[in-house]
């Protein structure tokens, strides 16, 4: 057990996005004032000790100079900025980042910071997310690491990578709670005025704040036919038939304006609806998978567990517990 405080160094450098910084600072700080024992030492670091200048136009002063951080540290979180493709180029940089990770009881990211860890090697072999809109570029680039822009933040050993900007504090509460318990963390949320923690298997883009339509007419005809009716007939052939398209055709459609197959875009749809249903009725499960067109429940509950990583009777109890603490 820990006597003195917890050592923790927050990487940042130019361009840094300022909530990446916050979010896990104030979450520590919060933590401190209501009593963390031990309590966290947070220390901002930049590459020779430089002032940090926001994305947004602050600027932050550094308190150490990146490579002078010794060891032992508790927690090293590297943030997320526009300039983190410089940063991924930056053989010095990264070098300090490793060395200060092999210093450090567990390493983190915010955002677009996982692909510095990811740069540096250290997501090599591990499941990782970061935000979804780099979610891709991310994996193109850095084969090792299986990428999952679901998730609002992931751990996979000592090592922890969450999705975009305020997805931080989900994941810097989740540390405290690791650390403290869930009452502290609790109280931190409380005093925070955020939203009591949400699941770290919680999906990034919520249903109701998804990606505009696509350009294209017919798919976003198709689109509408699948949600109108889950439990339908709504495999390829038939939908390509319905658009009085071929298979293939279809396919290159779903694949250029969705990102998806037509097969993997009605199983994500219908998994999505199963969760609203989860969430706002005592429908049974049984029924459940059937009105969002499951052949069983087994299939809803493979579904929940590819797209949410946990099952769907786990997935409404915690939304339940958390409906009944609000």
């Amino acid at each position: 057990m820990a006597t003195g405080p917890r050592r923790v160094v927050i990487i940042g450098y130019d361009q840094a996005e300022l909530l990446d910084i916050a979010c896990p600072s104030d979450v520590l700080d919060a933590a401190n004032r209501l009593g963390a024992t031990p309590g966290y030492e947070i220390r901002l670091a930049s590459m020779g000790g430089r002032a940090i200048r926001c994305a947004s136009g602050l600027t932050l002063a550094a308190q150490v100079k990146l490579e002078q951080v010794a060891g032992p540290v508790d927690t090293m979180i590297v943030v997320g900025g526009w300039t983190y493709l410089e940063q991924a180029g930056d053989q010095r940089f990264l070098d300090q980042v490793r060395r200060v990770a092999r210093l450090s009881r567990r390493v983190a990211s915010v955002c677009v910071g996982s692909t510095l860890l990811a740069a540096a090697g250290l997501l090599d072999g591990r499941r990782a997310t970061t935000h979804w809109f780099y979610a891709e570029k991310m994996a193109e680039h850095y084969p090792a690491v299986t990428v999952d822009p679901a998730p609002l933040f992931i751990k996979d050993g000592s090592v922890y990578t969450s999705a975009g900007v305020t997805s931080g504090l989900d994941l810097t509460l989740s540390l405290v709670e690791e650390d403290h318990g869930a009452v502290l963390a609790r109280a931190v949320a409380r005093n925070l005025v955020t939203y009591l923690q949400r699941p770290g298997n919680q999906a990034q883009v919520s249903v109701y704040v998804a990606a505009p339509p696509p350009e294209h007419a017919v798919v976003r005809e198709l689109m509408n036919l699948i949600e109108a009716d889950l439990a339908a007939d709504l495999r390829a052939g038939t939908l390509a038939r319905r658009a009085g398209l071929s298979t293939r055709h279809l396919a290159r459609l779903f694949e250029q304006q969705l990102g998806s197959t037509p097969g993997r875009y009605v199983r994500t749809a219908r998994t999505r609806a199963a969760a609203r249903l989860l969430e706002s009725t005592r429908l049974p499960l049984t029924a459940v998978a059937a009105r969002c067109g499951f052949s069983s429940t087994e299939t809803l509950r493979q579904a929940f567990l590819d797209l949410f990583q946990t099952s769907p009777s786990v997935y409404r109890m915690v939304h339940r517990r958390r409906a009944a603490a609000s």
